[in-house]
This record gives structure tokens, sequence and C-alpha cells, in this order.
């Protein structure tokens, strides 16, 4: 658990529990209306209270998955996701996704959700590497991921549609060594 200051107000940063889901389910159905650099929109992140508990349940079994939430007397206004390879051949690296309330950007809560996450990689004893994609037009959060040390390693084309139109995303990753 870590706490911060944002706004004059007291942010906990601390792992996710399965009592969170529905708390959960009602702040990604926010969010998903709030941004286009998700990989959701508005009512199709789909997940019921139990398939969102039995999510962050197997989430918390693995050694090499991390699900925080960032909150604020108890309303959740960020998370990050990470999950490491099911097999031992590629258990050592994985992928991550962050998000804020729209309310909150702008204020180093996604920095902190992702250094936390470095931080854990590199406590682990298992994730060696850190991937994430990126839409190629989202600058802010390309700027965050090569200030925090990931580096570029590849563009997918046409890996987004949105209204009609294709986005391109941009591959990441860092090095935990």
């Amino acid at each position: 658990m870590k706490e911060m200051k944002v706004k004059n107000e007291q942010i906990i940063i601390r792992e996710a529990k399965k009592s969170d889901a529905k708390a959960l389910i009602e702040y990604l159905n926010i969010i998903g209306g709030e941004s286009d650099f998700l990989t959701f929109g508005i009512g199709e992140f789909g997940r019921s209270v139990n398939q969102e508990e039995e999510f962050i349940e197997n989430a918390l079994k693995k050694r090499n998955a991390l699900f925080i939430i960032a909150e604020i007397n108890g309303k959740i206004v960020g998370n990050l996701n990470f999950s490491g390879g099911p097999r031992q051949r590629n258990a050592h690296v994985g992928g991550f996704g962050v998000s804020i309330l729209k309310e909150y950007w702008g204020n180093g809560l996604g920095e902190e959700l992702i250094k936390y996450l470095i931080g854990w990689s590199k406590s682990s004893g298992i994730i060696r590497k850190i991937n994430l994609r990126v839409r190629t037009d989202n600058t802010k959060g390309i700027n965050l991921y090569k200030k925090l040390g990931f580096s570029e390693e590849g563009i997918v084309k046409r890996d987004f549609l949105i209204n009609g139109e294709f986005y391109d995303s941009l591959l990441m990753g860092l090095f935990i060594d």
C-alpha cells in the first residue's frame, strides 16, 4: 500500500480485493466513456460482478500478476492491471493497462501507479520485462512511458477501430534487471 496527495486529497494505492468488484465495474464503465485511448468504450467492458470477482481472485493468486487501485475516501479513481505469461517460458514477461478518472488526469497518479508496478516487478523475483501498447496519437502517454524508461519496440497497424477510423499502436517495453 502507498499513500499520496493529489488535489489536496489523500489517495491510497492498494491491491484490489474481491469486494471491489462492483465499484470497479462502475469505475470502468465511467472511464470507458472518458477516453478513446482505452481498449473498450462506454458500455463495452462487459463483465458481471461475479466475473470481476473471479478475475480479481485469479490475479491475486498468481505470483506474476498485479491488480492495484487508487482510491479517495473509498472511491476508485484509478487502476492498473498487470499479468505475466501463463507458462514457464513467458511467465517473466507481461503487459498492463492503466486508467485514471478524467477529473484526476495530469496530477501524476498514472505515473505513481506505473512506478508501483515497476517496484513490484523488481521485487517479484519473476518479472524481467514489462510490455505495453499505446495508441500512436497518445503523446502524453508515450512521453510518460519514455520518462519511466520504456523503449519503443514496434508499430501495430490498424490496431484499434473507433467510429469507423483505424488507429495504430506503439509497442513499448521495459527490462527489469
